[in-house]
């Protein structure tokens, strides 16, 4: 394949089979009228319905039609990942199979990575036809993600987005992390992240395959990646200091009891301060064997992406 494709769309779907045709057509007629060369990576995320076979009859009738089938349902970022290990595309865009999400937008965002320098831009479903549910919790999951990221996104699970090549190639997208993406792209280095306002369309065929649980993970995954931002590459520097902190606390306390002891004649062990202190002694050791082993397990990990591909195209 070469490397000198205008586009590439990476769709990652999960029982999408009603929508995959529709959703091809549309993308084709996007890039013809805009003279894009173009392919489309779709990552059948263990489908249990008949997308796969779907995506081999559009396979016939499209060349451009790139595509994976794992083997069972890894996530949306597993998803991701794959597809942005093959996409060959100078612009390399990701949206959703639901045909929520408008091909119609991909010239402009292009031309704001070309022209503007942007290294990513985000959409930003102002307008949504999601139920009030569902919109009410996303709007607060991403306010707080702009407080403790810094970035100033309004959508950062918007499904459709825009990346320069190298951006996809550098970021390791795992876990959950497929909505933080925009925060993964600033720690490597990508600080030009832009918005766009972008259509949203009310879902055509199926149904949502997301959960309340969805938000939950939203949420600890976003406490995992700032963590990650501050200390993955050192967690010593973490845990090694605040137990060391509470180490020394712990021993100047016991070492007061126990002048206290031999000065005065304090009781040593009816004190509660001695055994807060031994607590502190104890819990500092913790931390700090923690901060150890995380240094040898990080310096030692090997890929953690291995996903079982059962299918390619």
């Amino acid at each position: 394949m070469s490397n000198k494709l205008d586009i590439s769309v990476v769709v990652p779907l999960y029982n999408e089979e009603e929508s995959l045709p529709e959703l091809v057509a549309w993308i084709d007629r996007v890039a013809h009228e805009n003279s894009l060369s173009y392919e489309i990576i779709m990552v059948d995320d263990g489908s249990t319905d008949s997308s796969w076979a779907v995506i081999e009859e559009l396979r016939k009738q499209n060349e451009a039609i790139r595509a994976i089938s794992f083997m069972r349902n890894y996530g949306k970022s597993a998803a991701l990942y794959c597809g942005f290990e093959m996409a060959d595309g100078e612009v390399v865009f990701t949206m959703d199979a639901d045909l929520q999400d408008s091909p119609d937008e991909i010239p402009e965002m292009r031309r704001m990575i070309l022209e503007e320098g942007y290294d990513l831009v985000s959409g930003w479903k102002r307008k949504r036809y999601d139920p009030i549910g569902k919109r009410w919790p996303s709007k607060f999951f991403n306010l707080t993600a702009r407080i403790m990221s810094g970035i100033r996104l309004h959508d950062f699970n918007c499904g459709l987005k825009a990346y320069r090549r190298k951006v996809v190639k550098a970021v390791e997208v795992y876990g959950e992390m497929h909505r933080y993406i925009p925060i993964l792209a600033k720690n490597a280095g990508f600080k030009r992240i832009g918005e766009k306002i972008v259509e949203h369309h009310e879902r055509k065929y199926g149904h949502s395959k997301f959960g309340i649980e969805r938000m939950v993970k939203g949420y600890l995954d976003l406490i995992s990646i700032t963590f990650m931002s501050h200390f993955g590459r050192s967690p010593m520097y973490l845990f090694g200091g605040l137990g060391t902190l509470m180490f020394l606390a712990g021993f100047v306390a016991v070492m007061w009891i126990i002048i206290e002891k031999f000065t005065i004649g304090a009781p040593l062990t009816n004190q509660p301060l001695f055994y807060l202190a031994m607590l502190a002694i104890v819990l500092g050791v913790q931390l700090f064997l923690a901060g150890f082993l995380g240094e040898m397990i990080n310096r030692r990990s090997a890929d953690r992406n291995k996903y079982l591909i059962d299918k390619t195209l």
